[in-house]
């Protein structure tokens, strides 16, 4: 009886200890080719909000801390930026950031986008890193209609509006999916708020 509990025992151990080493070397093999696809999907969301670009490098004074309490000063409580870089020409030249913001406000969780925005605080695109708002409704805010509002906009601030009110500043709100745009529209402004404390001012030079 009692060696065949040493045995049981064991053939466990080394059960678990082959599927410990399998899973390790499975890890292993997927680790970097997971971190490159993570990394090419930042790279085209980097050139889709700022595509005059040719090159994008990490903004070597950006402290996530200091962005933190840059955006509690300014009431966005639920928003982190996790990113900054440069956006050069091909002479080298920046010609705007790219700005990756977190906003935790989102209906389904957290969302991820980038902002590109120009020397003279114009927002030349916004993407999403990543979504998972409802499908049909949330999900919207993926769609060109919705993200191309903010294009090529010199604006302070974004507001959204459910009423159709005209104006540069005003984002029309996804129906029912007020949360999302919401939530949007505030990363977006929290980048926005970064961009004019940090990196160069636009508007409000």
């Amino acid at each position: 009886m009692m060696n065949k509990i040493i045995k049981n025992t064991l053939i466990l151990t080394v059960i678990t200890v082959v599927s410990g080493l399998l899973l390790g070397i499975v890890y292993g093999i997927t680790k970097e080719p997971i971190a490159a696809a993570q990394e090419n999907t930042k790279q085209e969301a980097f050139r889709a909000v700022l595509s005059d670009a040719s090159e994008f490098t990490e903004y070597a004074e950006f402290s996530s801390d200091s962005a933190s309490s840059l955006l509690a000063e300014n009431g966005f409580n639920s928003d982190d930026i996790t990113e900054v870089v440069e956006g050069t020409d091909d002479s080298g030249e920046v010609i705007g950031y790219v700005i990756n913001v977190t906003s935790h406000e989102a209906y389904d969780g957290d969302l991820s986008l980038s902002v590109g925005i120009t020397l003279d605080g114009t927002v030349k695109g916004v993407e999403m890193v990543s979504i998972s708002e409802t499908a049909g409704l949330g999900m919207k805010a993926d769609e060109a209609e919705f993200k191309d509002q903010f294009k090529d906009k010199q604006v302070e601030q974004f507001s959204y509006t459910k009423s159709g009110e005209e104006g540069d500043d005003k984002i029309d709100a996804i129906s029912g999916a007020t949360i999302t745009t919401n939530s949007v529209t505030n990363a977006v402004n929290a980048a926005l708020v970064y961009f004019q404390n940090e990196l160069g001012g636009g508007v409000n030079e």
